[in-house]
């Protein structure tokens, strides 16, 4: 097994300990490896070779120092885990969001220096989206870990050519969209750096082509599989729900959004995290 370290200088606000408590109730991929002080630790499949790398992530000021460990390419896996951990994000201009929007500026200051940490890939997001539907997101959660622990490599999610072999006993028509995704992955369609590098809207459209696949599954394949942190979730009903709580309820997601550029994402996730603390 190999090792691999990056330093990577994080640009805007950041907080290993704020992110990780924030990931650690982020159920539909819930860090599971047992996590020390200071550090955040998960396993994760990596984009294009299908490896397993296992990952450590420490805090220096504003340096987030990376350590890999795996059998694959853990210099792709080290730019993968700074992409689903958002520390790619020149979030310098953050700041100035809150700002110009109190309710975004009290949910800063209440998450102090959170990055919207996503899933490990737009693969995992897009079998989530597929586990979870119809189903609570508990029961979700649960089907998850039993495929890992059945079917995964030492904590990760099964490959996709893993995954597009299997038999699985679930319900309704999850396990056909499964393998739906994993053909999908296969050929390249879930690539994350590919979406990433589109607009969202492009890449929403582009995803809608796997089975099973709908509006919101695509939604969150991009958002929070890809972690684009600029795009306005339109099929999140508890989003739209805090956003008439919080600004009135003649006020639109659509409306209240534009003050949230460029990073529609980001103040979504915000509003979403503290409606779950309450």
């Amino acid at each position: 097994m190999s090792t691999h370290t990056v330093r990577h200088e994080v640009l805007g606000p950041w907080s290993l300990d704020t992110s990780r408590e924030f990931w650690e109730g982020f159920a539909p991929a819930a860090l599971t490896a047992e996590q020390r002080p200071g550090t955040l630790s998960t396993v994760f499949r990596v984009d294009g070779d299908w490896s397993t790398a296992h990952l450590a992530v420490i805090q220096r000021d504003t340096v987030a120092e990376l350590s890999l460990e795996g059998d694959g390419d853990l210099e792709s896996a080290a730019e993968q885990a700074a992409r689903f951990l958002a520390l790619d994000v020149d979030a310098q201009q953050w700041p100035g969001i809150g700002d110009r929007d109190e309710v975004i500026g009290r949910a800063q200051h209440a998450l102090p220096g959170l990055r919207p940490c996503g899933f490990h890939s737009a693969y995992e997001a897009a079998a989530w989206a597929v586990l979870s539907q119809r189903i609570r997101v508990e029961q979700a959660a649960h089907l998850r870990q039993r495929v890992i622990a059945d079917h995964g490599d030492d904590g990760a999610f099964p490959a996709p050519e893993r995954l597009a072999a299997l038999h699985l006993d679930l319900p309704g028509r999850k396990a056909e969209y499964l393998h739906a995704v994993a053909d999908a992955a296969l050929d390249g369609r879930l690539d994350t750096a590919r979406l990433r590098s589109m607009t969202p809207e492009d890449a929403m459209d582009s995803v809608r082509s796997i089975t099973g696949i709908g509006p919101f599954a695509a939604e969150l394949i991009v958002l929070r599989g890809a972690n684009a942190p600029d795009a306005v979730p339109t099929h999140e009903r508890r989003l739209a729900a805090e956003v008439a709580e919080l600004y009135g309820p003649d006020r639109s997601v659509a409306e209240v959004s534009e003050l949230w550029r460029p990073f529609r994402t980001w103040a979504s996730v915000y509003l979403r995290a503290l409606a779950e603390r309450r």
